[in-house]
Formats: C-alpha cells, structure tokens, sequence
C-alpha cells in the first residue's frame, strides 16, 4: 500500500552516502551527507551554507536531531553545532569529536555520543550551555552504537560488548556476548525493548537477549535501524536485506 518515490545521485540529488535525516517543524527534511547538510523540501535540494562568519567543524555530518523547541543539532566528524534557525551554536567541549548518536531525553537534555580510539569514546550531556561528559575512564570503549529512552525514563547506551543502563540511579551494564557490531538500535514493545543486533533483532527481558521472532520466510540480516510506528509495526533497517516491515 506504500508509494516509493527515489531521488538518486543520477538526477543529481546528492554524492556521497546520506548518513541521517532529520525534519523541522517548517517541515523541510534535512540530510547529513559525507559531502555537508541537505535541505530537501520533497521537490528541490539545497545545499545548506551557515550564516556569514560561521562554519561547521566538518562537511561530514553524522548526525542529526530536531530537539522540541524547533533547534537542529547537527553531529560532525569534529563536533557539535545547534542550529535555531536564526543563529548556530557551538559547543566546545565536543570539538574534534566524530558525534555518531543524538537523543533528546524527557526532561529536555540532550545526549549525544562519540566515537574515539583506544577506548576514547564519550557520553556527553548538554543541557543549555552545560556539557558534561562520562567515559574517560573507558567504560564505553571505542564507541557508542545506540542511544534510547524507554517510557520510564531509562536511558539505555549499547556499546560493543554489552548494554548500559545509564540513569536513573547508578549506571548498570548488561555484558551480551557474541555480538560483532554491538547492538544497533532500540525500540520498545510491551514485552520490553526490541533490539537490533548483528544477527537479526531480540527482545531483552531481565538483561537476557532472546530471540525475537520473525516471519519464516525472513531473510538472516544485519540491523542498522529500528522505528516502531503509530500503528504498532516494526521498520528494519538493514545492512544486507534492504528494508523490512514487520505488521
């Protein structure tokens, strides 16, 4: 029942690979390409340019995120800029950081994880000016592969070999074995959370990854994404098999 319009690099649309999407309440969808940010109105591309004298830390955008009060947060590969339609922000304590994950939390705080080597990865909080960052003492390893906050306000943060549960209280960290890209994305479902893994998506109860089932004739995949829509269905991006719906 669904349409599938395309725009490709051939009619000119973009180069390069397309790394996040994010939507304003003006309604234009913005892409974070290797090659700078896209606005894209459903018709027409513009290559977006910051305001006179200012520039982002990189044209590689890792990511994107429309905050509640209309703000764009733009991840790069050497920081982080905010962008309120009328000035962009910067934010120094991110600066020379690859930001990969971008989540706004209940309470308005904005997290935002980085990628580093040698077990220099970062789980940084911003709340207004305020930046504060955790994992100096490499608890996260290289590097964060997923941010996610559950309806009782748990804020799950996936790393290569396991799952930490970061607030409230002290953090906890569940150790999941066997997983060779960590665990790529959540959503939530009654049961509990629905994650993506390197080998198709489990549902963790009690920190115990089980398995989730599928339809039989479901091909083994990668996860990449998740997204739980208004109706209760399951959208899987993968690595591998393309784009699955799962009613």
């Amino acid at each position: 029942q669904y349409a599938h319009p395309a725009w490709t690099s051939r009619e000119g649309f973009a180069t390069g690979s397309i790394n996040a999407l994010a939507q304003t309440p003006d309604g234009y969808l913005w892409l974070g390409t290797v090659f700078g940010l896209v606005r894209f109105d459903g018709v027409r591309r513009v290559v977006w340019q910051p305001p006179v004298g200012h520039t982002l830390p990189s044209d590689d955008i890792e990511s994107l995120l429309t905050t509640r009060d209309g703000s764009l947060w733009i991840g790069t590969a050497k920081g982080l800029e905010r962008w309120t339609g009328a000035a962009l922000v910067d934010y120094p304590q991110l600066r020379g950081r690859i930001v990969l994950r971008l989540l706004e939390g209940g309470d308005g705080t904005v997290w935002a994880s980085t990628l580093g080597f040698g077990g220099d990865g970062r789980l940084c909080a911003v709340r207004s000016a305020d930046v504060r960052c955790y994992g100096e003492d490499g608890r996260f390893g290289d590097v964060i592969g997923a941010l996610f906050e559950d309806k009782k306000g748990n804020l799950w943060v996936s790393v290569v070999n396991g799952l930490w549960r970061w607030k409230p209280g002290p953090p906890e960290f569940f150790a999941m074995a066997g997983q060779r890209d960590g665990l790529q994305s959540f959503v939530e479902d009654d049961g509990g959370l629905v994650v993506g893994t390197s080998n198709g998506i489990r549902t963790l109860r009690g920190g115990i990854l089980r398995a989730s089932p599928l339809p039989t004739d479901t091909p083994p995949f990668r996860t990449s994404r998740l997204l739980r829509d208004r109706d209760g269905g399951l959208w899987i991006g993968t690595h591998d098999q393309g784009l699955v719906h799962v009613h």
